[in-house]
Protein backbone atom coordinates (compact mmCIF):
# COMPACT_ATOMS: atom_id res chain seq x y z
CA UNK A 1 0.00 0.00 0.00
CA UNK A 2 2.87 2.13 0.68
CA UNK A 3 4.03 2.25 -2.80
CA UNK A 4 0.37 3.31 -4.00
CA UNK A 5 0.50 6.29 -2.08
CA UNK A 6 4.14 7.98 -2.50
CA UNK A 7 4.24 10.69 -4.86
CA UNK A 8 6.20 10.31 -8.39
CA UNK A 9 9.76 11.67 -7.73
CA UNK A 10 10.78 13.29 -11.08
CA UNK A 11 14.00 13.40 -10.27
CA UNK A 12 15.36 10.23 -9.10
CA UNK A 13 12.42 7.88 -9.11
CA UNK A 14 11.74 5.01 -11.39
CA UNK A 15 8.84 3.06 -13.35
CA UNK A 16 7.58 0.05 -11.33
CA UNK A 17 4.90 -2.24 -11.61
CA UNK A 18 2.27 -0.72 -9.86
CA UNK A 19 2.35 1.99 -12.19
CA UNK A 20 0.75 0.18 -14.76
CA UNK A 21 -1.78 -1.66 -12.59
CA UNK A 22 -4.64 0.47 -12.48
CA UNK A 23 -4.52 2.08 -9.04
CA UNK A 24 -3.63 5.29 -7.70
CA UNK A 25 0.19 4.84 -8.51
CA UNK A 26 -0.84 4.91 -12.10
CA UNK A 27 -3.51 7.61 -11.60
CA UNK A 28 -0.60 9.47 -10.36
CA UNK A 29 1.46 8.81 -13.52
CA UNK A 30 -0.90 9.48 -15.95
CA UNK A 31 -1.95 13.18 -13.88
CA UNK A 32 0.91 14.23 -12.57
CA UNK A 33 3.44 13.36 -16.02
CA UNK A 34 1.11 13.04 -19.24
CA UNK A 35 -1.67 15.16 -18.35
CA UNK A 36 0.54 18.47 -17.30
CA UNK A 37 2.77 17.25 -20.45
CA UNK A 38 -0.34 17.19 -23.23
CA UNK A 39 -2.50 18.90 -21.13
CA UNK A 40 -5.90 19.73 -23.09
CA UNK A 41 -9.72 19.70 -22.53
CA UNK A 42 -10.34 16.38 -23.55
CA UNK A 43 -7.43 14.55 -21.39
CA UNK A 44 -9.09 16.99 -18.03
CA UNK A 45 -12.43 14.78 -18.53
CA UNK A 46 -10.40 11.74 -18.03
CA UNK A 47 -12.40 9.44 -19.97
CA UNK A 48 -11.29 5.99 -21.17
CA UNK A 49 -12.31 8.16 -25.04
CA UNK A 50 -12.59 11.54 -26.47
CA UNK A 51 -15.44 12.72 -28.51
CA UNK A 52 -14.32 15.48 -30.93
CA UNK A 53 -15.74 17.32 -33.83
CA UNK A 54 -14.74 17.52 -37.44
CA UNK A 55 -15.40 20.16 -40.41
CA UNK A 56 -16.19 19.05 -43.82
CA UNK A 57 -14.51 16.85 -45.87
CA UNK A 58 -13.54 13.43 -45.73
CA UNK A 59 -11.56 11.40 -42.53
CA UNK A 60 -8.13 10.13 -43.07
CA UNK A 61 -6.88 7.88 -39.89
CA UNK A 62 -3.55 6.30 -39.34
CA UNK A 63 -1.83 4.57 -36.56
CA UNK A 64 1.78 3.62 -35.93
CA UNK A 65 3.97 2.32 -33.10
CA UNK A 66 7.80 3.39 -32.31
CA UNK A 67 10.49 1.67 -30.91
CA UNK A 68 13.57 3.19 -31.77
CA UNK A 69 16.95 2.82 -29.95
CA UNK A 70 18.35 4.88 -29.07
CA UNK A 71 15.58 6.71 -27.51
CA UNK A 72 17.28 10.54 -27.58
CA UNK A 73 19.14 11.21 -30.70
CA UNK A 74 20.32 14.89 -31.99
CA UNK A 75 17.36 16.42 -33.10
CA UNK A 76 14.33 14.93 -31.12
CA UNK A 77 13.57 11.90 -29.35
CA UNK A 78 11.17 8.81 -29.55
CA UNK A 79 8.31 11.01 -28.29
CA UNK A 80 8.80 13.98 -30.94
CA UNK A 81 8.90 11.51 -33.17
CA UNK A 82 6.11 9.53 -32.46
CA UNK A 83 4.12 13.12 -32.89
CA UNK A 84 5.75 14.01 -36.44
CA UNK A 85 5.68 10.50 -37.90
CA UNK A 86 1.81 10.42 -36.85
CA UNK A 87 0.90 13.86 -37.99
CA UNK A 88 3.31 13.16 -41.60
CA UNK A 89 1.26 9.96 -42.16
CA UNK A 90 -2.21 12.02 -42.24
CA UNK A 91 -0.56 14.90 -44.40
CA UNK A 92 0.82 12.71 -46.96
CA UNK A 93 -3.26 12.37 -48.05
CA UNK A 94 -3.04 15.79 -48.10
CA UNK A 95 -4.98 16.18 -44.91
CA UNK A 96 -5.20 18.67 -42.17
CA UNK A 97 -4.74 16.52 -38.67
CA UNK A 98 -6.25 17.26 -36.15
CA UNK A 99 -6.14 14.45 -33.01
CA UNK A 100 -3.73 11.51 -31.79
CA UNK A 101 -4.06 8.94 -29.44
CA UNK A 102 -0.45 7.93 -27.40
CA UNK A 103 -0.20 4.55 -25.69
CA UNK A 104 2.97 4.06 -23.99
CA UNK A 105 4.42 0.46 -22.72
CA UNK A 106 7.12 1.05 -20.19
CA UNK A 107 9.69 -0.98 -18.73
CA UNK A 108 9.78 -1.52 -14.94
CA UNK A 109 12.79 0.48 -14.05
CA UNK A 110 12.96 3.44 -16.89
CA UNK A 111 13.54 6.59 -15.02
CA UNK A 112 10.41 9.52 -14.55
CA UNK A 113 12.81 11.95 -15.65
CA UNK A 114 13.66 10.64 -18.93
CA UNK A 115 9.49 9.84 -19.30
CA UNK A 116 8.84 13.48 -18.26
CA UNK A 117 11.50 14.67 -21.25
CA UNK A 118 10.11 12.53 -23.38
CA UNK A 119 6.34 13.05 -22.75
CA UNK A 120 6.95 16.99 -22.42
CA UNK A 121 8.49 16.56 -25.82
CA UNK A 122 5.21 14.84 -27.62
CA UNK A 123 3.70 17.66 -26.00
CA UNK A 124 5.38 21.03 -27.27
CA UNK A 125 5.90 18.85 -30.79
CA UNK A 126 1.82 18.49 -31.06
CA UNK A 127 0.99 22.26 -30.07
CA UNK A 128 3.69 23.48 -32.43
CA UNK A 129 1.77 20.94 -35.03
CA UNK A 130 -1.52 22.40 -33.92
CA UNK A 131 -3.01 19.29 -32.61
CA UNK A 132 -4.03 17.57 -30.00
CA UNK A 133 -3.21 14.54 -27.83
CA UNK A 134 -6.74 13.68 -26.50
CA UNK A 135 -6.17 10.05 -25.62
CA UNK A 136 -4.09 7.29 -24.44
CA UNK A 137 -3.28 3.95 -22.41
CA UNK A 138 0.03 3.47 -20.48
CA UNK A 139 1.22 -0.03 -19.71
CA UNK A 140 4.30 -1.43 -17.34
CA UNK A 141 6.08 -4.54 -18.22
CA UNK A 142 8.62 -6.40 -16.55
CA UNK A 143 12.47 -5.25 -16.41
CA UNK A 144 14.05 -7.15 -19.31
CA UNK A 145 10.45 -7.13 -21.38
CA UNK A 146 10.92 -4.18 -23.08
CA UNK A 147 13.84 -1.51 -24.75
CA UNK A 148 12.77 1.45 -21.80
CA UNK A 149 9.84 2.70 -23.22
CA UNK A 150 7.67 2.33 -26.88
CA UNK A 151 5.44 4.34 -27.82
CA UNK A 152 2.52 3.40 -30.64
CA UNK A 153 -0.04 5.99 -31.70
CA UNK A 154 -2.87 6.79 -33.81
CA UNK A 155 -4.16 10.16 -35.60
CA UNK A 156 -6.96 11.49 -37.27
CA UNK A 157 -7.10 14.04 -39.81
CA UNK A 158 -9.45 15.37 -42.78
CA UNK A 159 -8.69 16.07 -46.19
CA UNK A 160 -10.83 18.38 -48.13
CA UNK A 161 -13.72 17.15 -50.76
CA UNK A 162 -12.38 16.79 -54.20
CA UNK A 163 -8.69 16.14 -53.23
CA UNK A 164 -7.26 12.37 -53.73
CA UNK A 165 -3.52 11.52 -53.39
CA UNK A 166 -2.64 7.95 -54.65
CA UNK A 167 -0.16 6.29 -56.90
CA UNK A 168 -2.87 4.73 -59.46
CA UNK A 169 -2.86 8.93 -60.38
CA UNK A 170 0.44 8.50 -61.32
CA UNK A 171 1.23 9.14 -65.03
CA UNK A 172 4.19 9.17 -67.41
CA UNK A 173 5.99 12.31 -67.65
CA UNK A 174 5.12 13.15 -63.86
CA UNK A 175 8.15 14.86 -62.24
CA UNK A 176 9.43 13.69 -58.80
CA UNK A 177 9.94 16.67 -56.27
CA UNK A 178 11.68 15.76 -52.94
CA UNK A 179 11.42 18.49 -50.27
CA UNK A 180 15.03 18.48 -48.88
CA UNK A 181 18.19 16.59 -48.42
CA UNK A 182 18.42 13.03 -47.71
CA UNK A 183 19.54 10.76 -44.92
CA UNK A 184 19.64 13.18 -42.11
CA UNK A 185 17.67 11.30 -39.17
CA UNK A 186 18.96 7.67 -40.07
CA UNK A 187 22.63 9.27 -40.02
CA UNK A 188 21.79 10.93 -36.59
CA UNK A 189 20.62 7.60 -35.14
CA UNK A 190 22.70 5.47 -36.50
CA UNK A 191 25.91 7.59 -35.20
CA UNK A 192 24.71 8.06 -31.68
CA UNK A 193 23.76 4.50 -31.60
CA UNK A 194 27.54 3.86 -32.90
CA UNK A 195 28.56 6.82 -30.61
CA UNK A 196 30.68 8.40 -33.45
CA UNK A 197 31.68 11.75 -34.04
CA UNK A 198 32.16 14.16 -36.86
CA UNK A 199 32.98 17.35 -37.40
CA UNK A 200 29.57 18.76 -37.77
CA UNK A 201 27.00 16.97 -35.37
CA UNK A 202 24.39 15.16 -37.85
CA UNK A 203 20.98 16.37 -36.17
CA UNK A 204 17.72 14.37 -37.45
CA UNK A 205 15.52 16.10 -39.80
CA UNK A 206 12.17 14.80 -37.99
CA UNK A 207 9.06 17.90 -38.50
CA UNK A 208 5.19 18.17 -38.97
CA UNK A 209 4.94 18.54 -42.87
CA UNK A 210 1.39 19.48 -42.96
CA UNK A 211 1.79 23.12 -43.50
CA UNK A 212 4.17 22.40 -46.16
CA UNK A 213 2.05 20.13 -47.93
CA UNK A 214 -0.91 22.67 -47.60
CA UNK A 215 1.22 25.20 -49.41
CA UNK A 216 1.60 22.81 -52.06
CA UNK A 217 -1.77 21.94 -52.47
CA UNK A 218 -2.45 25.17 -53.06
CA UNK A 219 -0.06 26.07 -55.21
CA UNK A 220 -0.55 22.63 -57.73
CA UNK A 221 -4.69 21.13 -56.58
CA UNK A 222 -4.88 18.02 -58.36
CA UNK A 223 -1.90 18.16 -60.25
CA UNK A 224 -0.17 16.95 -57.13
CA UNK A 225 -0.57 13.20 -57.77
CA UNK A 226 0.49 12.01 -54.28
CA UNK A 227 2.97 12.10 -51.46
CA UNK A 228 5.00 9.63 -49.50
CA UNK A 229 7.18 10.53 -46.58
CA UNK A 230 10.30 8.33 -47.24
CA UNK A 231 10.81 6.66 -43.57
CA UNK A 232 11.98 3.62 -43.39
CA UNK A 233 14.08 2.21 -46.57
CA UNK A 234 14.49 5.87 -47.60
CA UNK A 235 14.10 7.49 -51.25
CA UNK A 236 14.39 4.03 -52.60
CA UNK A 237 12.07 1.94 -51.05
CA UNK A 238 9.88 4.58 -51.17
CA UNK A 239 9.81 4.95 -55.13
CA UNK A 240 10.21 1.48 -55.53
CA UNK A 241 6.83 0.56 -53.70
CA UNK A 242 5.11 3.45 -55.66
CA UNK A 243 6.54 2.58 -59.40
CA UNK A 244 4.61 -1.40 -58.31
CA UNK A 245 1.73 0.58 -57.20
CA UNK A 246 1.38 2.93 -60.19
CA UNK A 247 2.06 0.22 -63.12
CA UNK A 248 4.85 2.91 -63.69
CA UNK A 249 9.32 3.08 -63.72
CA UNK A 250 11.25 6.21 -62.55
CA UNK A 251 14.09 7.41 -63.72
CA UNK A 252 15.96 9.81 -61.16
CA UNK A 253 19.14 12.28 -61.99
CA UNK A 254 21.81 11.67 -59.52
CA UNK A 255 23.16 14.61 -59.27
CA UNK A 256 19.96 16.59 -58.53
CA UNK A 257 19.44 14.70 -55.78
CA UNK A 258 20.42 16.91 -52.20
CA UNK A 259 22.54 15.38 -49.41
CA UNK A 260 24.44 17.12 -46.99
CA UNK A 261 28.26 16.85 -47.25
CA UNK A 262 28.28 15.25 -43.86
CA UNK A 263 25.83 12.93 -43.79
CA UNK A 264 27.24 11.51 -46.95
CA UNK A 265 30.31 11.32 -45.46
CA UNK A 266 29.16 9.44 -42.71
CA UNK A 267 27.47 7.19 -45.32
CA UNK A 268 30.88 6.18 -46.79
CA UNK A 269 32.48 5.96 -43.32
CA UNK A 270 29.31 3.00 -42.80
CA UNK A 271 28.78 1.85 -46.23
CA UNK A 272 25.85 3.24 -46.94
CA UNK A 273 23.61 4.36 -49.69
CA UNK A 274 21.99 7.85 -48.37
CA UNK A 275 18.77 7.02 -50.73
CA UNK A 276 18.25 3.74 -48.60
CA UNK A 277 18.32 5.76 -45.20
CA UNK A 278 15.56 6.75 -43.09
CA UNK A 279 13.76 10.26 -43.13
CA UNK A 280 11.58 11.92 -41.00
CA UNK A 281 10.95 15.13 -41.75
CA UNK A 282 11.18 15.27 -46.04
CA UNK A 283 8.51 14.12 -48.46
CA UNK A 284 8.58 12.68 -51.82
CA UNK A 285 5.88 14.23 -54.24
CA UNK A 286 4.98 13.24 -57.57
CA UNK A 287 3.43 15.72 -59.78
CA UNK A 288 2.22 16.21 -63.00
CA UNK A 289 4.64 18.57 -65.11
CA UNK A 290 2.24 21.38 -65.93
CA UNK A 291 2.07 22.02 -61.99
CA UNK A 292 5.27 21.24 -61.03
CA UNK A 293 6.99 24.30 -60.91
CA UNK A 294 4.61 26.24 -58.79
CA UNK A 295 4.56 23.54 -56.69
CA UNK A 296 8.26 23.38 -56.39
CA UNK A 297 8.60 26.99 -55.42
CA UNK A 298 5.99 26.84 -53.18
CA UNK A 299 7.85 24.16 -51.30
CA UNK A 300 11.14 26.37 -51.38
CA UNK A 301 9.62 29.05 -49.73
CA UNK A 302 8.55 27.04 -46.71
CA UNK A 303 11.20 26.26 -44.34
CA UNK A 304 11.12 23.07 -44.72
CA UNK A 305 10.91 22.66 -48.61
CA UNK A 306 13.94 25.92 -49.03
CA UNK A 307 16.28 22.18 -50.13
CA UNK A 308 13.09 20.93 -52.44
CA UNK A 309 14.61 19.47 -56.00
CA UNK A 310 13.00 18.07 -58.84
CA UNK A 311 15.31 14.93 -59.00
CA UNK A 312 13.26 12.35 -61.96
CA UNK A 313 10.32 11.47 -64.03
CA UNK A 314 7.77 8.92 -63.95
CA UNK A 315 8.51 6.94 -67.25
CA UNK A 316 6.74 4.07 -68.82
CA UNK A 317 8.37 0.80 -67.49
CA UNK A 318 6.72 -2.96 -67.53
CA UNK A 319 9.69 -3.93 -65.10
CA UNK A 320 8.48 -0.79 -62.39
CA UNK A 321 12.14 -0.35 -62.27
CA UNK A 322 13.63 2.96 -60.91
CA UNK A 323 16.34 3.71 -62.92
CA UNK A 324 19.16 6.74 -62.08
CA UNK A 325 20.51 8.72 -64.07
CA UNK A 326 24.44 10.17 -64.23
CA UNK A 327 26.62 12.75 -65.39
CA UNK A 328 28.94 10.08 -67.14
CA UNK A 329 26.23 8.66 -69.23
CA UNK A 330 24.23 6.41 -69.02
CA UNK A 331 21.54 4.66 -66.88
CA UNK A 332 22.51 1.63 -63.51
CA UNK A 333 18.86 0.12 -63.46
CA UNK A 334 18.58 -0.26 -59.47
CA UNK A 335 15.74 -3.00 -57.92
CA UNK A 336 16.55 -1.10 -54.74
CA UNK A 337 13.81 -3.45 -52.78
CA UNK A 338 15.83 -6.39 -53.44
CA UNK A 339 18.93 -4.84 -53.14
CA UNK A 340 19.81 -6.26 -56.61
CA UNK A 341 21.97 -3.64 -59.14
CA UNK A 342 21.65 -4.65 -62.95
CA UNK A 343 24.67 -3.96 -65.34
CA UNK A 344 24.77 -0.19 -66.12
CA UNK A 345 23.23 0.54 -70.01
CA UNK A 346 25.23 2.42 -71.81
Amino acid sequence: MRGNQRKLDIRNGCIDLSHGSGGRAMAQLISGLFHEAFGNEWLALGNDQSAFDVGAGRMVMTTDGYVISPLFFPGGNIGSLAVHGTVNDIAMAGARPLYLSASFIIEEGFRFSDLKTIAESMGEAARSAGVHIITGDTKVVEHGKADGLFISTAGVGVVPDGLELSAENARVGDRVLISGTLGDHGIAIMSKRQNLAFETEIVSDSAALHDLVLKMVEAGGQGIRLMRDPTRGGLAATLNEIARRSDLGFRLQEEAIPVKPGVAAACELLGLDPLHVANEGKLVAIVSPQVVNAVLAAMRAHPLGSDAADVGEAIADDHHFVQMATSFGGDCIVDWLSGDQLPRIC
